[in-house]
């Protein structure tokens, strides 16, 4: 086995994040790059003694390259499936990017993971950009595998969830021409065994391969397994030939987790066949593929179970506010509303902090929920992400999680939990928690509310919802230090923070 390391990029995504695990396992040394060090810092496996963090952006050629250079292969897990305009170029420079830094630093190989689809006019926007990247990636001196998978099927990725959410909701659904389509999943842990195994296969280099498990049936017979390995009844699907992508992708937006944003490149991936045309990585990588069947089943298990690992609501970079990492007003540009109360309880910061991380989810939000219900819902319906994503873990929150409408910035357990707003809002917010041990027995905690308006309707957002804020966070703040069972030594009282006259500086950038 190669003693340097293997550059993964994409470790915090689904894939990427149950990837690393797997090299580690296998006894390999693994970097893996991101442009958030404190997001990689906070995963499971960032403390193991063969890995590496780099903070490197895969637009940025120089940081790329510093973070390729002494590792022997690469695997590029770099998808632009949140739609933007420039998706295609985005993504054509990120490849290009890695060209130059592979060739720079004397890899190996690269490993590729892209989807399934005859390259031809009819294939979607983003499944034609996967394979110009692999076009790209493949006209560098690098040699590059290419594994070509249709729909990815385990506990946290978009396309299952997106088709357990619609099927467990919809006893009737109106779905577009393309329920009929072909298509070939395969499991997750099926595509992590291929990529693993190509790092020992020397046949595998250079070299493109369809991966696909055993069944091939089409979209409607994959909601009806699903159908029946939930223990639903019968579900009714009626395909609708005016229905277009779009329409598809604003219904999947009302009905499921997944913004309109990335549910549409889905649907529109989904017309196209998707099935393997060889299957000689099968001889050369040999493993039990699961049936869709099976795969549904253990992705079930595992939300039972509250065992999912990575979830795509978790990827991506922060974009963290220059106000958020500024004390000064006046330098982010602006003046920064404050709403904060803190109250005392028995209890260490170490009992006290189970409460504070339970938030969001199946959880709750402690005090007035059926109003951040009614909130998520008017967001969802304004586009925004509403509170359908839930969170990851019921239990443990990492910086970049997904929590409901919020973003996870910052995790100092027994201290700090920071996060960012990304419901729609005509400007910015955190919501701050901290935990102050007061001697033995006795916590602090405060709660801080910060808001940072857009114009002129952001003021009047402020101030025409602030009499309800200060409810809802008093009372959200008594209910969540009564849940720790300790004794409430005060009352929840205002309180104003101290100002910060100095920016520190971002690690996010």
């Amino acid at each position: 086995m190669n003693e340097k390391p293997v550059l993964v990029s994409g470790a915090t995504g689904y894939v990427g994040g149950r990837l690393v695990p797997l090299l580690l396992d296998s006894g390999r040394r693994v970097r893996v790059m991101g442009r958030s060090l404190d997001k990689m810092a906070c995963r499971p496996w960032a403390a193991h003694p063969r890995i590496e963090l780099v903070q490197a952006d895969m637009l940025d050629a120089s940081s790329l390259e510093k973070a390729a250079r002494g590792c022997w292969a690469a695997f590029y897990l770099i998808h632009s499936m949140k739609v933007r305009k420039d998706f295609a170029q985005t993504d054509r420079k990120a490849a290009q990017n890695m060209v130059h830094a592979a060739q720079r630093a004397g890899l190996s190989r690269i490993i590729y993971l892209g989807g399934l689809g005859k390259d031809d006019p009819s294939l979607s926007e983003h499944l034609r950009s996967r394979t110009e990247v692999a076009r790209i990636l493949q006209s560098g001196p690098v040699p590059v595998t290419f594994l070509r998978a249709a729909v990815i099927l385990g506990a946290g990725s978009a396309s299952f969830e997106m088709m357990r959410y619609l099927v467990d909701r919809l006893p009737v659904m109106t779905t577009p021409r393309w329920v009929h389509t072909p298509c070939q999943p395969i499991a997750v842990r099926n595509v992590l065994h291929y990529l693993n195994g190509c790092l020992d296969e020397a046949e595998t280099t250079g070299e493109t391969f369809d991966i696909g498990g055993p069944d091939v049936l089409t979209y409607g017979d994959l909601l009806r397994i699903y159908a029946s390995e939930a223990g639903l009844p019968k579900r009714w699907i009626i395909p609708v030939p005016v229905l277009t992508p779009k329409l598809s992708a604003y219904w999947v937006h009302l009905v499921t987790p997944i913004p309109s944003s990335m549910a549409r490149p889905l649907i529109q991936g989904l017309r196209n066949p998707v099935v393997c045309e060889e299957n000689r990585i099968r001889t050369l990588l040999p493993q039990r593929l699961l049936t869709c069947r099976e795969a549904i089943r253990l992705a079930l298990q595992k939300i039972d179970q509250q065992a999912v690992e990575t979830c795509w609501s978790d990827a991506g970079g922060l974009q963290v506010p220059e106000w958020v990492d500024c004390g000064d007003a006046p330098y982010a540009g602006g003046k920064i509303f404050e709403c904060g109360y803190r109250t005392v309880i028995g209890a260490s910061p170490q009992e006290t902090w189970e409460s504070v991380t339970r938030l969001g989810g199946v959880h709750g939000w402690y005090y007035a929920n059926f109003f951040w219900l009614l909130r998520g819902a008017m967001d969802r319906l304004l586009g925004g992400v509403g509170l359908r994503r839930g969170r990851r873990d019921p239990h443990t929150l990492y910086v970049g999680d997904a929590l409901d409408f919020w973003r996870v910035l910052e995790v100092k357990a027994p201290q700090r939990l920071d996060l960012l707003a990304e419901m729609k809002l005509p400007g910015e917010a955190t919501l701050t928690f901290r935990l102050y041990g007061l001697g033995p027995g006795r916590t602090e905690i405060q709660l801080l509310s910060r808001f940072f308006p857009r114009g002129l309707f952001g003021l009047i957002y402020w101030h025409g919802l602030y009499p309800f804020h200060q409810r809802i966070f008093k009372g959200m703040l008594k209910s969540m230090a009564a849940a720790t069972g300790k004794p409430v030594l005060s009352e929840p009282a205002r309180f104003a923070p101290r100002r910060q006259p100095v920016c520190h500086v971002n690690s996010n950038p």
